[in-house]
């Protein structure tokens, strides 16, 4: 569901670039930001949503998903929404999108020992079984490449590697 959240939002926000000329999304890396940003609020939520609600993945399943050897599990839990909120700000803004970038990517390598837990503890999200690993490890690799780029990280180093040849 999270990939289709940043992919249909990132084509949203290009059209609205190349269709009716917004010129804030006049390229692909900043609809991606933008994308991106939609997606986190989206999986940001759920880290505060109250365990009486069920469609969903809510707060209670977040902190069974949280790997016995982190402390403060329902804390971490609230951090990283927090975290997430603050990283979609960051994409949206030109003066952060890079850093905001950066810490993303670096937030999804950290959170990707949760995923990998919640498989292995078969614990469920807003009753159904965790996404398998085959398919979460890939979107956590896609979700770090996404942040990376929209942040101009991946295309700087390219060009400063094509400078120096």
């Amino acid at each position: 569901m999270t990939v289709i959240v940043l992919f249909v939002a990132t084509l949203f926000f290009r059209l609205l670039g190349a269709v009716f000329g917004v010129a804030r999304f006049a390229t692909w890396r900043v609809s991606a930001a933008h994308g991106l940003a939609v997606m986190l609020v989206m999986t940001a939520s759920a880290h505060f949503v109250p365990p009486s609600v069920t469609f969903m993945p809510n707060h209670a399943d977040m902190v069974a998903m949280v790997p016995p050897f982190v402390p403060l599990p329902a804390f971490v839990v609230y951090l990283t929404g927090i975290l997430e909120l603050a990283g979609a700000v960051g994409l949206v803004l030109p003066a952060t999108r890079r850093a905001a970038g950066i810490s993303l990517a670096l937030l999804f390598v950290l959170m990707l020992p949760a995923n990998i837990y919640a498989v292995l503890a078969e614990t469920t999200l807003g009753g159904e079984p965790a996404t398998p690993l085959w398919q979460r490890i890939p979107e956590q690799v896609l979700y770090i490449g996404v942040a990376l780029w929209a942040a101009d990280v991946v295309a700087s180093r390219t060009r400063k590697l094509s400078a120096v040849r």
